[in-house]
C-alpha cells in the first residue's frame, strides 16, 4: 500500500488546489488531492525529481 502525503503549505480547508505524491515501486505517483479514488501520473523517480527542479527555478510558471 502506497502512503499519499501532500505539502504542509496546503492547508486543511480542503478548497486548497494541491497534488498529493507517493512513493510507488520505481516512481513517484501525483494525483489530484481533491479526488483521490481519480487518475494518478506515475514518473519515474528521476523524471519527477526534474520536473521539481524546474518548477522550483520558475521553469513552468505562468504570467
Amino acid at each position: 500500500m502506497s502512503i499519499w502525503r501532500k505539502s504542509s503549505h496546503s492547508g486543511t480547508t480542503g478548497n486548497s488546489d494541491c497534488v498529493e505524491v507517493a512513493d510507488l515501486v520505481g516512481n513517484i505517483g501525483v494525483r489530484d488531492s481533491k479526488d483521490p479514488h481519480g487518475p494518478t501520473l506515475a514518473l519515474p523517480t528521476a523524471s519527477f525529481h526534474d520536473l521539481i527542479t524546474r518548477i522550483k527555478h520558475g521553469a513552468h510558471d505562468t504570467p
